[in-house]
């Protein structure tokens, strides 16, 4: 099955369609159909071959590359998405509901606008939907976004000093757990592993497949281990260098030696650290969420 992989957001999900005939390249644009209507995207996926039982479910077909007319007519839209998100802003204003408001969308053949905000729980936005349909005499959606989306829409600086990745690269959020921050001994300091956006960091998990395969070999604090010169215990791990600290007993005397993970033998595992209490652990979790 031939298919090419088209974004609608310069970091967004990739969406997957069928080119039909035509010869299209990345960096192309094109009119599809999508769940919302049509739809002007850009190719990051240049055309290619996959097994069909890879796909989902059946794909849509391409309907034409951009003409200069289609890439015109989005550029319009662009320009009267900042009009609208003047208007709504006032509008959200007259009714006084507790809500900000993100960004505002039109879809390519303007059949429809979305506007998209944060709030802290629900909002009874039915008289400013009625409003802004008054206003813009079309179909008007607004969606309630998590505070992660509204981050990757707004972008910022993280705290490593560069912009942040969701808004950058990140195509989809993936999981991120505080087990990962234990597993890969960081500080269980909210502020130390929280993003911008207030909820762990997402650059937990580009290394947590390489500490889960570490783990299954490295001995953990205070496990008792076989090593070249006798047995002892464990007593500092570092794990990413494959080195352990062992505190071995030679001639009655208890000395600090260095030993690789690999010239060690495991002979009793060591106990997983849970040194933080219970109140604690239950804020933490609140930042997975």
């Amino acid at each position: 099955m031939k298919i090419v992989g088209v974004r609608f957001k310069p970091v967004g999900k990739i969406y997957y369609f069928n080119p039909v005939d035509f010869d299209i390249k990345k960096n192309d644009y094109v009119v599809v159909e999508t769940a919302r209507g049509i739809e002007l995207g850009k190719v990051v996926v240049g055309a290619k071959e996959i097994p069909p039982e890879q796909l989902n479910k059946p794909l849509k077909d391409v309907i034409r590359i951009a003409t200069d007319a289609d890439i015109e007519l989005s550029k319009t839209n662009k320009a009267k998405e900042k009009d609208a998100f003047a208007i709504c802003q006032e509008k959200i204003k007259k009714h006084g509901l507790e809500m900000k408001l993100i960004e505002v969308e039109y879809t390519f053949d303007g059949s429809k606008i979305l506007f998209y905000f944060s709030a802290d729980g629900r909002v009874d936005f039915r008289e400013l939907v009625k409003d802004l349909a008054t206003v813009f005499h079309t179909r008007i959606e607004l969606r309630q976004i998590g505070i992660r989306d509204e981050s990757k829409t707004l972008g910022a600086i993280g705290v490593c000093g560069r912009e942040l990745c969701c808004a950058k690269f990140l195509g989809e959020f993936e999981p991120v757990s505080i087990k990962m921050a234990k597993e890969q001994g960081l500080s269980l300091n909210p502020t130390k592993i929280s993003g911008t956006c207030g909820r762990l960091m997402c650059c937990l998990k580009y290394e947590q497949d390489t500490y889960e395969e570490l783990i299954k070999i490295t001995p953990r604090q205070g496990a008792i281990v076989k090593t070249p010169d006798g047995q002892g215990v464990v007593e500092y791990v570092e794990m990413l260098k494959g080195k352990v600290k062992v505190r071995v007993e030679k001639d009655r005397e208890a000395a600090l030696s260095e030993y690789d993970v690999k010239d060690i033998k495991i002979i009793k595992k060591g106990k997983v650290d849970n040194d933080f209490e219970k109140k604690d652990e239950e804020m933490l979790k609140m930042l997975e969420e």
